[in-house]
């Protein structure tokens, strides 16, 4: 199994739309992808708290079954949609992968 673990900062503001507001729709696109392919095991996105020590806005924690399901997921179409929203909105990004 593969978990990959994504985290981002958003930009103060982009798009026409508030860092907060973007976090809600990034949050909504991301878990739109909860079962685009086979092999997805699990898929999870969380917003940093009000009060919590954070250092990025969102996180996605994922499972997959192994490599090809990872990959597919990459290279959907909708994936790469959510993409293409992340490169407008975001400010940094953090990714580990690793076999569990």
């Amino acid at each position: 199994m593969i978990r990959h673990i994504v985290m981002w900062k958003l930009k103060e503001s982009a798009e026409g739309a508030t860092r907060a507001e973007n976090v809600v729709k990034f949050k909504a696109l991301l878990e739109g992808c909860r079962n685009l392919v086979p092999g997805t095991l699990h898929l999870e996105v969380g917003v940093a708290g009000p009060g919590l020590a954070s250092t990025f806005d969102l996180v996605l924690v994922s499972d997959f079954a192994d490599q090809a399901a990872l990959d597919g997921y990459q290279d959907h179409p909708e994936h790469l949609v959510v993409k293409q929203f992340a490169k407008l909105v975001v400010e940094s990004r953090q990714c580990v992968d690793y076999v569990v």
